[in-house]
């Protein structure tokens, strides 16, 4: 198998260099690679090292499941190699959409043949699944595990999210400072309209006016914008994310955290509620949404039937590779009137992305924990970002320097990475300041309906209401926050609803360790 995106053509010479937080790419004249990469490994090219660990010698199948997208460029390449140094273990690779993860994997387990592997269904809270018994910590199944999480940057694993009562269940495999409403675009339909999104954000007028033009003139060919609403969670990002570019501060679990209270109920919310309500009133929106995954919206795209679809830097590559012919543009999530790139801001908290999971009952655990070594290596993460065009973002630091001084990164990811770093801003994280907030994540149940349901059902009319529904959702998560927190004080912690207020947070700055102290 020859990896689709291999960088053994490339790999010791140094071009477009950039600082390791700048997000932007500047051609540089070769220079000599300082790195601390394994011995005899070359940066981005999978090396498979000698197992730290007693890996099986009979022939075993071993299955891991996820939602397949980015980190897919990487998995294929990583577990093809993994096959070939170990010739008696097939890997199954199960790359399926959200709906069909959170059916598959609460079977599985209740059937105890999980795979051994799992993306944790979105609905489901880990800590629920720890308490449960689905999952093994990985104190245990990684070699040599104390020096391993040692490696990782201080605050990469945090208590409620990767450990549970001590014991670390998951890590982060990739940097979660991204977002999934980028404004991919069809530039013929779009010229047609009179815009251009890859050099002026479109803000929501903008947006529903282009959306428009591109309908009127498709005339029943082609649509404004394609939407994937079979699954919730496009709709809790199309308003989440839209509101507080907006300018409604707030987290990415949608928390105010100067009030510390849930913002679902306020204009903005509501605002992009209406937004996304206008536009499929306009018959801007391609027919049949409700239906569509979002694997479904993004394969149609190409063929010419939307003008625009909205989605996260994974689609960059999905559409080179299916797509050549396509020449897509690339832009800003829309933005409020008024607002420019700069002005639209998200608050992100570093709890990683791509989370895997160990199946309790897999017999299989040391050719995981043998895996995971790999992955949370320096070496592993220059892979991943070498597998995936540099569309993935690492953690390690050391990693991003080495990959960014070794590898060629493709345009489309230079342009997403510098539109993360002007428009996200760390925010503060509630364990930070106090740890036994943890025992508070432990507790929490998810909602019924949730806030992508919530907008899925104000879509379909199922719930008539926007402001009413949006507000009974505001009042729901506040309610069950205050609940958790009872619950964890009744059991010892030391905790209450005022460590999820921080008045020194400025949205448009990264919160620093200065401002935990100064709290």
């Amino acid at each position: 198998m020859t990896p689709r995106f291999s960088n053994r053509s490339i790999t010791r010479r140094r071009a477009l260099q950039v600082g390791v937080g700048a997000g932007l790419f500047a051609v540089a004249g070769p220079q000599a690679a300082h790195h601390t990469v394994a011995q005899g490994a070359t940066p981005g090219v999978i090396t498979i090292p000698d197992p730290e660990a007693e890996l099986p010698t009979d022939e075993v199948t071993f299955r891991w499941i996820d939602s397949g997208d980015l980190k897919a460029y990487f998995y294929r390449e990583y577990f093809a190699a993994y096959q070939q140094a170990h010739p008696n273990i097939t890997i199954q690779y199960d790359a399926l959409p959200w709906a069909e993860i959170t059916q598959l994997v609460p079977l599985g387990v209740r059937n105890g043949d999980a795979h051994d592997v799992f993306a944790m269904p979105p609905e489901i809270p880990a800590a629920q699944a720890v308490q449960e018994g689905w999952v093994a910590p990985l104190d245990d199944i990684i070699p040599n595990f104390a020096e391993w999480k040692a490696g990782f940057p201080l605050g990469a694993f945090q208590d409620g999210v990767h450990v549970f009562d001590g014991k670390t269940y998951t890590f982060p495999v990739t940097s979660n400072k991204r977002y999934s409403t980028l404004t991919f675009f069809n530039p013929a339909l779009m010229e047609s309209a009179g815009y251009n999104p890859a050099e002026d954000p479109l803000n929501w007028d903008e947006f529903r006016d282009a959306a428009k033009k591109i309908t009127d003139a498709g005339q029943g060919q082609s649509y404004g914008l394609i939407l994937g609403g079979k699954e919730a969670g496009p709709f809790a990002d199309f308003v989440g994310n839209l509101a507080r570019m907006a300018g409604r501060p707030a987290s990415s679990t949608h928390i105010d955290w100067l009030t510390g209270e849930y913002v679902y109920g306020s204009d903005e919310y509501v605002a992009a509620v209406e937004l996304l309500l206008a536009l499929n009133a306009d018959g801007s929106i391609f027919p049949g949404a409700l239906s569509l995954g979002a694997y479904d919206a993004r394969a149609r795209f190409p063929t010419g039937v939307a003008g625009m679809i909205l989605s996260g830097p994974w689609d960059i590559v999905n559409y080179q590779r299916d797509n050549p012919e396509f020449a897509f543009g690339l832009g800003s999530s829309p933005v409020a009137e008024g607002s420019d790139v700069g002005t639209g801001i998200l608050t992100y908290e570093e709890s990683g992305a791509n989370l895997n999971w160990v199946f309790a009952q897999s017999p299989n655990k040391a050719i995981a924990g043998d895996m995971f070594s790999y992955i949370g290596s320096v070496d592993g993460q220059v892979a991943i970002m070498a597998a995936t065009n540099g569309n993935l973002r690492s953690l390690f630091p050391e990693a991003a320097r080495i990959a960014q001084e070794t590898l060629t990164f493709d345009p489309m990811a230079a342009t997403a990475l510098a539109l993360f770093e002007e428009q996200i801003r760390l925010g503060p994280m509630v364990f930070v300041r106090n740890p036994e907030t943890a025992a508070v994540n432990n507790e929490l149940r998810a909602l019924t309906p949730s806030f992508g349901e919530v907008v899925q059902g104000i879509f379909s009319g199922q719930l008539s209401d926007p402001k009413a529904a949006m507000q009974d959702l505001q009042d729901r998560a506040n309610a069950e926050l205050d609940r958790a927190i009872k619950a964890a004080q009744d059991k010892g912690a030391q905790v209450s609803r005022d460590d999820w207020v921080f008045p020194n947070w400025d949205p448009t700055q990264d919160y620093t360790e200065a401002m935990y102290e100064a709290l």
